[in-house]
């Protein structure tokens, strides 16, 4: 799918810098920092659905250990 980032002009600026000192186009660059967000955020994400969970099932525990 093709679309369109628009980019302020530091952005534009750091992400060609970025990219001409990994001798990478600028395109590169960018889809890899989408797919690192992606995944960093899916996986807090994640953990914090499995703590919404999961505390409440130990949370006398837990009050009791910080006594």
């Amino acid at each position: 799918m093709a679309m369109t980032l628009r980019l302020s002009d530091d952005e534009a600026d750091a992400l060609r810098r970025r990219a001409e000192l990994e001798n990478r186009s600028m395109q590169d660059v960018a889809r890899t920092a989408v797919r690192d967000y992606i995944e960093r955020t899916s996986k807090r994400d994640l953990v914090d659905r499995v703590l919404d969970s999961e505390l409440p099932r130990y949370a006398e525990a837990l009050r009791r250990l910080g006594e």
